[in-house]
Formats: structure tokens, C-alpha cells, sequence
């Protein structure tokens, strides 16, 4: 962990991916998951601070995120259930997901402490940051990182049917701890209704440097306070679409590492031609993804080259 420049926090858990009308095949997941195996088979130095199951499915998660490279000496153990999420694949390749996560391990996770002054940016999202009594555990541990001048991330990967109404408020409450939001049209569309609904704009007046948006299909764009940058996607057959956000988050956390910009101060300092890099790359990577089933990110050498 002395090593690690990265650090994503959050849930690890299992897909359960339909194959026929009445079978499904267990697939590894969990966005922060994802991004850490991401960032792992991109070459970034990498650690996970999560809660595993001892079972057998939390055994498989633990040997992918070594085979990975993922550091995971802050990966916590416990005797509880793996986290189930059941998809929906539409005919498109798009996802929805029903889940099973009362009382699993991921939900139990303890305060890890300091981090090592290594860790130059963490990562939070999805599940994490809503399932209690872990969300509150996380949250912390957002707002200290980012209060300790480490770049913070943060994709809220909105699931409507989990969602409770307040994590709007929830959400805005922790944009001045935020220095990257990355999210999805759906997630901008989500979070902007309602009381307590907050745009993009409203997002960079309170603090965030940088609004990463994945439009499917459709490619990518950042908005800053100075401009706005758009790269398309890559044109490739889809199998289905999960994982790909959580890769464009990996991918694009591991550009700022490749190009020592894991800090805040040089976020915001990217130009527009630096930010088209940074979302080609990551919209590269996301089409490897979206090419195959399940949550499956490139390793580099399928980048080499283009």
C-alpha cells in the first residue's frame, strides 16, 4: 500500500448476468471494483480500501484484484454475504439492476485510517455512498482526503430504484470535498430534479474543477469553468455496456497519473488539448469494454498503438 498513487473506495460485488430465460452467469463487479482493475491493468499503482466476504465469491474478487495488480492490503475481510446485483440486459446492451445487499461485508467496512502520503487521489462512487452504516464511513473519508490536498473523484453512478431522494441534497452537501465529478446523462438528468436537484453549472460554481459526462454511444465531454471539451466514441460492436463508465473513470484517473496531474491545482490547469487526450483515451478504453460481456477492462497492451 506504501506505493499506491491511487486509492478508489467502495463496494466489490458479484453480477448476475442473464443468459438465458432462466439462467445467469456470475460476473465480477461493483464500480469502484471495476475501476480499480481498471486502473490495475492500465499500470497504475493502484489500492482498493473495501470489505470482502470470505465466501467463495469473495474469494474470486480478491484473487481478480491481485491478478490485476491491485493492491489490496487494505482490503477488509468479513464473514458476511457478497453484495448480489441481478441485471437486465436491454437489447441495446444497456443495464438495470435489482440488489441484494442487506447485511453483506462490503456494507460493514471500517475507517482504514491515515493514508499514506502516497495516496495522490481517491476514488468514491456508486453503492458506497448510499448504503449505510458504510456511507458514512466513506463520506468521511471523502471529505478528510480532500481536506488533505489529495485529488478526489467522485461517479455517483445513479441507481433510481436504490436511490433514496435525499442523496440529492446528499450529494450537493459534499461538492466543495469534490475536485472531479464524473457521471453518466442519466445521472446529470437524476440529480437535477427536484428541491434539492443541482446542474452541472451549480456543480463547478460550488467547487468541482471538472465535470466528466459519458453520453453512450455518443462519446464524451468534460466541462470546466473555462470551456467545454467533446470527443466521440468509438464505433465498435457492443455486447453489453457494463462496466464501460467505470472504465472511462479508470481510464481517465490514469491518464492524470501518466501525465502527473493528480492534483488538483493541475486538473485545473488542463487545457482544452490535454482534456481531449484524456477523453479519447478514456473513450478508447471504454469501447474495449463495451466490446465484450460483463465488466471487463482493457489491460494497456490492448491500447498500444491505437
Amino acid at each position: 500500500m506504501s506505493e499506491s498513487r491511487i486509492v478508489v473506495c467502495g463496494e466489490a460485488l458479484v453480477d448476475l448476468v442473464p443468459t438465458g430465460e432462466t439462467t445467469f452467469a456470475a460476473h465480477l463487479g461493483g464500480g469502484p471494483f471495476n475501476v480499480a482493475i481498471a486502473l490495475g491493468r492500465l499500470g497504475s499503482r493502484v489500492a482498493l480500501y473495501s470489505r470482502l466476504s470470505t465466501d467463495p465469491f469473495g474469494e474470486r474478487l480478491l484473487a481478480a484484484l491481485v491478478a490485476a495488480g491491485v493492491d489490496v492490503s487494505i482490503t477488509q475481510r468479513g464473514p458476511e454475504p457478497t453484495t448480489l446485483a441481478v441485471a437486465a440486459v436491454d437489447p441495446d446492451g444497456g443495464a438495470g439492476y435489482t440488489f441484494h445487499a442487506d447485511g453483506t461485508a462490503d456494507r460493514l467496512v471500517a475507517d482504514p485510517g491515515p493514508l499514506p502520503a502516497s495516496a495522490a487521489a481517491v476514488s468514491f462512487g456508486t453503492l458506497s455512498l448510499v448504503f449505510e452504516p458504510g456511507a458514512s464511513v466513506y463520506t468521511d473519508l471523502l471529505r478528510r482526503s480532500h481536506g488533505e490536498g489529495r485529488l478526489t473523484i467522485v461517479d455517483p453512478n445513479i441507481r433510481p430504484d436504490v436511490f433514496p431522494a435525499d442523496y440529492r441534497r446528499r450529494f450537493t452537501e459534499l461538492l466543495p470535498s469534490i475536485d472531479i465529478v464524473k457521471v453518466s446523462d442519466d445521472d446529470v438528468q437524476w440529480l437535477g430534479r427536484g428541491v434539492d436537484g443541482t446542474t452541472p453549472a451549480q456543480w463547478l460554481d460550488r467547487g468541482v474543477a471538472a465535470v466528466v459526462t459519458t453520453h453512450g454511444a455518443d462519446g464524451l465531454s468534460v466541462r470546466t469553468r473555462r470551456f467545454r471539451v467533446e470527443v466521440p466514441g468509438f464505433r465498435v460492436p457492443v455486447a453489453d455496456t457494463i462496466g464501460a463508465g467505470d472504465t472511462v473513470h479508470g481510464a481517465l484517473l490514469h491518464w492524470l497519473d501518466e501525465h502527473r496531474a493528480l492534483d488538483s491545482d493541475s486538473v485545473e490547469g488542463l487545457g482544452g488539448g490535454q482534456w481531449q487526450d484524456a477523453l479519447e483515451f478514456a473513450a478508447r478504453a471504454a469501447a474495449v469494454t463495451v466490446s465484450r460481456p460483463a465488466a471487463d477492462p482493457p489491460w494497456a497492451s490492448e491500447l498500444t498503438g491505437g
